[in-house]
């Protein structure tokens, strides 16, 4: 067990006082000058009060167009919901406790590959717990993964044994929160996944896993691909198994083909499904930098955010109903505000139209594997896709409930699956 446990290299940062009462989380001490691009900075946020006022009085100035001709969502956000969520964020939400959340935790900044890269940093109290990196997606951000931190890190307190226990870093991808944006092409998800291994390695991490779901998915797929030798495995919710032939035939809006089983046919129209509203990703794939008005208008980034899959938006909208399931009001404004906030509306979209590789068929990946399928997900990924996509699958279960966000709207559900899908990598290592 103990090649899986921290060894923290010359290069770690002893995170000071300012770092949010870190001290004590970390064995080794700064050995890295201020000058060294490699240094691993500490991090907080506080954002402006000017700043704040200034989205207040936009949200104020908010021009809002005439209610939908339809009774359901296939025009995109109702009115109702669009009204519903201006007048919460005018009323009752406080972006400060989010804020000061985010910097309860270890926050770093590093250089890699010429790009500054913000991650948290939360090791476990747990000798022997096992690193792992989790990604976000879009419109995705750290928020996502904040619930899920403690119960990793500490999972004596949250149900689970000390053998359970995990050093969980989350980064935010380059263009998105906390991270630099990139000035030149170059960081698709490939990039981005070599970038991830550097930074466990700068760590001093010898063995982790890796996890994602969305585009962090995505980026963990690419790890796997990699396949550095440090990699123990990786969990995804987001799998890469729809058998190439299948996927265009979905993309195409063909029908159903012949000898699929029943599990197999409902997953290929919910994909169907998913590809004829999946058009907020082509605008992004195909004209990122016309999207003005997510940098301009509070208002027009979260209508656009929260219209990503039919299933997350009527959850949402039924939360702001004052329905308690998933997400929670603030929760969506949360991650919203920090795009706002970090202006990275348009620099996120730009990783649609830097991507050149297929969202959804196998990648090649030998690695072993836990997959966690949750029900209202793009598609449910049956078992014969996945074995076939990836021959060393070590766990597969169907999630009794949850969706796209599935750390962020089921915490429990998720941590019990990272805890069961990766244990068997424990005892190996």
């Amino acid at each position: 067990m103990s090649s899986i446990s921290s060894k923290i290299t010359r290069r770690t940062v002893l995170a000071s006082a300012a770092a949010a009462g870190t001290v004590g989380l970390f064995a080794g001490k700064t050995a890295v000058s201020a000058g060294d691009n490699e240094a691993i900075r500490p991090f907080q946020f506080k954002a402006p009060d000017e700043q704040l006022t200034d989205l207040h009085n936009r949200l104020l100035a908010t021009r809002l167009p005439e209610k939908e001709t339809v009774d359901d969502f296939s025009q995109g956000v109702p009115l109702k919901t669009i009204k519903q969520v201006l007048q919460h964020w005018q009323t009752n939400y406080d972006w400060r406790k989010v804020e000061a959340r985010i910097n309860s935790y270890p926050n770093f900044i590093t250089e890699i590959d010429g790009l500054d890269i913000h991650f948290i940093h939360a090791r476990s109290k747990h000798e022997d717990a096992m690193p792992i990196i989790i990604t976000h997606g879009w419109p995705g951000s750290v928020v996502e993964q904040l619930k899920i931190i403690e119960p990793l890190t500490d999972p004596t307190a949250h149900g689970g044994d000390a053998s359970d226990a995990f050093h969980v870093v989350i980064p935010s991808m380059p263009g998105f929160g906390f991270s630099g944006k990139p000035e030149a092409t170059g960081w698709g998800p490939e990039r981005i996944a070599s970038a991830w291994i550097t930074l466990m390695r700068r760590l001093g991490y010898e063995r982790f896993a890796a996890q994602g779901g969305d585009w962090g998915g995505i980026v963990t797929n690419q790890i796997a691909v990699q396949a550095p030798p440090e990699l123990l495995g990786i969990h995804t919710n987001f799998p890469e198994t729809v058998p190439p032939e299948i996927d265009q035939a979905a993309f195409a809006g063909r029908p159903t083909p012949a000898g699929l089983s029943d599990e197999e046919k409902a997953a290929y129209e919910q994909l169907a499904f998913f590809y004829k509203h999946v058009y907020y990703a082509f605008e992004m794939g195909t004209r990122p930098q016309t999207l003005v008005a997510l940098a301009d208008s509070p208002m027009g980034l979260a209508t656009f955010m929260l219209d990503h899959d039919a299933r997350s938006l009527e959850m949402i909208s039924r939360s702001f109903d004052g329905k308690a399931e998933g997400l929670t009001p603030d929760d969506v404004l949360d991650n919203v505000t920090l795009f706002w906030l970090t202006n990275t509306g348009v620099s996120a979209a730009r990783l649609y139209w830097e991507n050149k590789i297929a969202f959804f068929s196998p990648k090649g990946v030998k690695v072993p594997v836990a997959l966690s399928v949750f029900p209202d997900e793009l598609y449910a990924t049956p078992r014969t896709w996945a074995e076939a996509a990836y021959p060393n699958l070590i766990h597969y279960n169907k999630v009794a409930k949850g969706g796209h966000f599935a750390a962020w709207e089921q915490p429990k559900l998720f941590t019990d699956e990272v805890r069961t899908g990766l244990r068997s990598l424990r005892k190996d290592s």
